[in-house]
């Protein structure tokens, strides 16, 4: 007898990426700024727009490349 193959738990984004998944909310928890102002850096071109990626309509931010874009964005 044949047997199949154990189901595997499904992988969180942080477990695929290796790092911390942040949203809209969570950004400007961490910034101290308002929503509106992450949103607003979002839809800059160039050095002033915060980086981020789309999961469908949702707006995602890597914990790392937003502390790493603060510190460059410092020495402006």
């Amino acid at each position: 007898m044949t047997s199949l193959p154990e189901a595997q738990p499904p992988r969180l984004p942080e477990r695929v990426y290796g790092e911390r998944l942040l949203t809209v909310s969570e950004v400007a928890t961490l910034l101290k700024v308002p929503v509106s102002w992450v949103y607003g850096r979002t839809r800059r071109r160039g050095v002033d727009q915060i980086p981020h990626f789309k999961l469908g309509k949702y707006l995602r931010f890597s914990e790392h490349a937003v502390l790493t874009w603060i510190e460059e964005f410092k020495g402006f």
